[in-house]
């Protein structure tokens, strides 16, 4: 890999916060205007013509976890009595039912996606019952790809077993840190030997794609105990890989008061952190998808990163462009058409609307035209770092150079500064350009652009 020169003064210019785009317009804008008719109206008209032809990609939410772990922002309700989950279980296969008798027919899923909080906090059989019940209301399709978060202090290779005889084919272990000092600092210590024998297991007993996450920026992480890390990593040798930058806001979330600032490695290091991320995992052997994930050169992702149909969801980086996402869980959000819905927050609060036989809506967006322009550039900058003028001018009926005429004007700081480049048919993202992609996308961000206040959000290095 090219040695990218990344100075002081670009560190400076960009050390300041914004989102992660899994989503345009961000989740902050949903409004609580937007209720359970808006998204009953959105599943409807998805059952209209060819638009029911598209399969359907499924999130349902876990809220439950053993055990706290400071650095983590997840809605999560942490307790060790597993008789708690009983009546969210029933409350989940509620919304369910609800969801499909809108949809009118069993549609087509072509991805599924169990998170948390933590999954396996659910007994074996209660994971069961769900996907039972998730094959009773939809068609899986034969490709399907099914995933569950992994805690790997939760799981044996007995329940990896029952897990793939279950359906999932994929797994996804967060592992965050192997130095024991981090692990410390976090609260969640597991051994580097174990969860190498959890990965063993699991390519014994057959799952086609394995990913771990890791987090850079966490407290008493310094670049020789983070780099030991990434070389253990590279032997562990996962299918995919996400490294994430911690986003320390204790002021939205609790459980990080509990971390010191002081600890924190200050935002040079973050980037030498992120920096050598992505030139340690390149030497061993992995593509750099984008922002925050890596996939060895024959997975999925690379191949759908080169064919330029990678997108961005709500679980990061992901190969199904084209599927409507259904939500189900408390705080999920679904994408439908032109429409984000998200579930109820709180426990009791969702429970309370699916025992009435409704669906738990508690905010949402219906995005307008400007919006489906926006969402298009932002996710290509994201997704492929190219734009073509005349795509976007084809499929939203704009002329791009005067539409984006300000948007335009404000990106000849990037090029100046080698971060992306121009020609006559658009415009693309520089290899340095990838460290500062979300600023590149923020400038298309009509919401972002007019809101000073972006404390909520995450570093975007």
């Amino acid at each position: 890999m090219q040695q990218l020169v990344i100075t002081p003064e670009l560190l400076r210019r960009y050390d300041v916060s914004g989102p992660r785009y899994t989503s345009y317009p961000t989740a902050d804008r949903f409004v609580e205007a937007f209720d359970e008719a808006d998204y009953l109206q959105a599943l409807t008209q998805r059952t209209v013509g060819a638009i029911a032809a598209n399969p359907l990609s499924i999130y349902v939410h876990i809220p439950f976890c053993e055990s706290l772990c400071y650095y983590c922002g997840c809605n999560k309700i942490v307790t060790k009595h597993h008789e708690r989950a009983l009546p969210y279980l029933e409350g989940l296969l509620k919304e369910m039912a609800l969801v499909a008798k809108q949809l009118d027919s069993r549609q087509r899923v072509s991805q599924i996606h169990f998170g948390g909080g933590s999954p396996t906090f659910l007994s074996d059989e209660e994971l069961s019952q769900v996907m039972s019940k998730l094959r009773e209301h939809f068609e899986f399709m034969d490709s399907l790809e099914c995933t569950i978060e992994v805690d790997p202090r939760t799981v044996s290779r007995e329940r990896l077993q029952n897990l793939w005889d279950m359906g999932f084919n994929r797994l996804s272990l967060g592992i965050q840190d192997f130095d024991h000092q981090v692990q410390q600092a976090i609260h969640r210590v597991q051994s580097t030997e174990s969860v190498f024998a959890l990965m063993q297991a699991a390519r014994d007993i057959g799952f086609t794609s394995i990913s771990v996450d890791l987090i850079y920026g966490l407290p008493k992480q310094t670049q020789a105990s983070f780099n030991e890390t990434l070389d253990q990593i590279a032997v562990l040798r996962p299918d995919r890989i996400a490294v994430y930058g911690y986003a320390h806001l204790p002021s939205r979330f609790k459980p990080q008061r509990r971390i010191h600032n002081e600890d924190l490695p200050d935002g040079a290091t973050r980037l030498n952190l992120m920096s050598e991320s992505i030139s340690r995992l390149q030497k061993a052997g992995y593509e750099y998808i984008g922002m925050d994930h890596f996939a060895l050169p024959e997975d999925s992702l690379s191949v759908a990163k080169r064919h330029g149909r990678m997108h961005r969801n709500f679980q990061g980086y992901s190969t199904h462009a084209d599927c409507d996402l259904i939500g189900l869980g408390i705080s999920a959000i679904s994408k439908v058409g032109a429409v984000y819905s998200q579930n109820a927050k709180e426990l009791e609060d969702y429970m309370d609307q699916v025992e009435q036989g409704h669906l738990p809506v508690m905010r949402g967006y219906a995005l307008d035209r400007d919006d489906l322009v926006r969402r298009a550039v932002i996710s290509a900058i994201m997704c492929q770092g190219v734009i073509i003028y005349e795509s976007i001018e084809l499929a939203y009926l704009v002329d791009f150079k005067s539409y984006f005429a300000k948007e335009l004007a404000q990106l000849q700081p990037f090029v100046e500064q080698g971060l992306m480049e121009f020609d006559e048919n658009g415009f693309r993202v520089k290899s340095l350009g990838w460290y500062f992609v979300r600023a590149l996308a923020m400038t298309f961000d009509k919401y972002l652009q007019a809101d000073l206040t972006r404390e909520r959000f995450s570093r975007i290095i």
